[in-house]
């Protein structure tokens, strides 16, 4: 069995092919970048150039399942990807979902095949923002300051990994956190520790946050959603949700153990 795996460099998609590979399964991982791609996969890995935007180029043989994560862009050829992944013989499709249910994911549940959606709250890693700032001048600058109940993107792979190859995940939309919810100052208290460096908090406004997404490149709607979903988080978001532990048998990773991961990248 074959799992073709798209967005594999990604936070997430590198995490569901790590958890396969560990388990012995054959993987094929859509990139852009091969060479990057082959760093960062290991040599157990058969890379497939491409994008899943592009799903006419596609190389489809010997592919039985199929992990999707839904980006932008991907929308208007969701229903191509999954009518060719099903015409090749796809019988099982786990998505990461781009925070609602659009017509990617409406597809995948029409498509007639297993599927399992994959429905993340804040990822950890999304953290890493906050890298630049604190290495400069040990200051993360906000305009929110509400709980968020994040999960590791390794829990996510985890959770990819098992609806894949076991039964009794189909038609099942797993809302997905960790095991804490925390504020962040929280979170900057535990990177200050891993870090072993002071971290500061400095309240901005909605505005400036905006200007600075902005002044990145990123369009002023999609700023204004970014910015908007942290002014009204959800109560999903701040929750805690036993799923993760529920579908892997053991508790879901904590902010402390991401950060013992990464907060060399904050020093």
């Amino acid at each position: 069995m074959t799992t073709l795996v798209t967005g594999a460099t990604g936070n997430t998609g590198r995490q569901v092919v790590r958890e396969l590979v560990e388990r012995g399964e054959k993987v094929k991982a859509l990139t852009r970048d091969t060479e990057r791609a082959r760093a960062l996969l290991g040599p157990e890995v058969e890379l497939v150039g491409g994008t899943h935007t592009e799903p006419g180029t596609l190389d489809w043989s010997g592919v039985d399942r199929l992990h999707v994560t839904v980006t932008a862009g991907l929308a208007e050829v969701g229903q191509e990807l999954v009518d060719r992944a099903v015409a090749a013989g796809v019988r099982r499709i786990t998505a990461v979902w781009g925070g609602g249910v659009g017509p990617v994911e409406q597809a995948i549940e029409r498509s007639g095949v297993e599927w399992t959606r994959l429905e993340p709250q804040e990822f950890m890693s999304n953290t890493l923002t906050w890298a630049d700032s604190i290495r400069a001048e040990g200051v993360v600058r906000e305009p929110y300051a509400h709980p968020s109940a994040l999960v590791h993107e390794a829990d996510i792979g985890a959770v990819a990994a098992v609806a894949l190859l076991e039964d009794g995940h189909a038609g099942r939309a797993y809302n997905l956190t960790g095991p804490q919810a925390l504020t962040p100052q929280e979170r900057l208290a535990v990177l200050a520790e891993a870090a072993g460096r002071e971290i500061t908090f400095v309240t901005i406004s909605h505005e400036q946050a905006i200007e600075r997404l902005t002044a990145t490149g990123v369009s002023r709607a999609d700023a204004e959603y970014v910015i908007g979903w942290y002014a009204e988080s959800s109560p999903e978001s701040r929750t805690v949700d036993p799923t993760v532990e529920n579908v892997l048998g053991r508790p879901a990773r904590t902010f402390a153990q991401w950060a013992a991961e990464y907060g060399h990248r904050f020093a």
